[in-house]
């Protein structure tokens, strides 16, 4: 079955200013948060690949070069960098597919019509605007061997005692605190799809399904994407909540928590500095492919449904 949206969104569209119209205003008006965010990025980061330079220990250190960077990536460091590599893009990878999936569905949900609707929106919101330490102390105490994850499965588990249970505890407590962000934001998206769109594909014989594949989904994919890439650059961050539920033990460490463990534990400001800057270079490499293949002109497009509300 073919499911023509066009006739329906050329119908709903309507015309965006432009720098044409506004006269560039927009862009002067940018400039002040542009200059801001360039000076809050670039000078931690200039510090960190300065000192990233420099040997450890306080007061004058020698020049070591890209010495630190090479210990890191093939020397002495490297089994440790790339150990925490490796679980951070596997904390991200399983974290993102979860709640994009969960986010979706509360999303869809959430945006049906039905009585109490409002209390469930503000209800599913509420582990996303916990602080996400005070969310770590909460399922750490939740997978405790007396806690209620054991009471409730009926099992005696040490949840943070071995690497296989320590990440599920840590995906799991991941997921209940950040889904409802994907879900917002996808709600966001499904708020200004035309019902014209989806009575064209009713007049077409689109069942249920088939409105939610060839409709909803396309429709709502900028969102989505967005969405995504937030929670993508989000997870690959991620500290708090091995930090708090495990310490990074059992091959929890990501690459956050090795990087303030390494710069303030040990005390190793250099090598630190050096898994900062590495740290950074993988997160931008990251997103940058990721927009390139999965989401060009995403963020164009979600900017372009506002004001086509239902």
């Amino acid at each position: 079955m073919s499911i023509s949206l066009r006739p329906a969104l050329r119908r709903t569209q309507k015309s965006r200013p432009g720098p044409e119209r506004d006269g560039g205003l927009a862009f002067w008006l940018v400039i002040p948060s542009i200059v801001v965010l360039t000076l809050v990025i670039a000078f931690p980061v200039g510090s960190s690949m300065v000192r990233s330079l420099f040997g450890d220990g306080i007061g004058e250190v020698p020049f070591v070069g890209l010495d630190n960077y090479a210990q890191a990536l093939w020397g002495y460091y490297a089994p440790e960098f790339w150990a925490a590599t490796g679980v951070t893009y596997l904390f991200a990878a399983v974290t993102i597919v979860l709640e994009t999936l969960i986010g979706l569905g509360m999303a869809l949900v959430a945006n049906r019509a039905f009585r109490g609707r409002g209390l469930i929106r503000t209800s599913v919101l509420i582990p996303w605007a916990v602080p996400t330490a005070v969310a770590a102390v909460l399922w750490k105490w939740a997978f405790d061997p007396q806690g209620i994850v054991n009471a409730l499965t009926g099992s005696d588990i040490i949840w943070t005692g071995s690497a296989v249970p320590s990440m599920v505890a840590i995906i799991v407590a991941d997921t209940w605190k950040t889904a409802p962000f994907i879900a917002l934001l996808v709600l966001a998206g499904l708020q200004v799809i035309p019902d014209e769109v989806y009575e064209a594909a009713k007049l077409d014989g689109a069942g249920a399904w088939k409105r939610f594949v060839f409709v909803t989904l396309p429709l709502v994919k900028p969102a989505l994407l967005v969405a995504v890439l937030f929670r993508l650059l989000d997870a690959l961050r991620m500290y708090d909540l091995p930090e708090i539920m495990t310490n990074g033990a059992n091959g929890t460490s990501t690459l956050s928590v090795l990087v303030v463990q390494s710069t303030l534990s040990q005390l190793k400001p250099g090598y630190g500095g050096a898994l900062s800057t590495l740290t950074f270079i993988l997160i931008f490499i990251t997103a940058y492919l990721f927009v390139r293949l999965l989401g060009v002109n995403a963020v164009e497009q979600a900017g372009g449904k506002k004001g086509q509300g239902k």
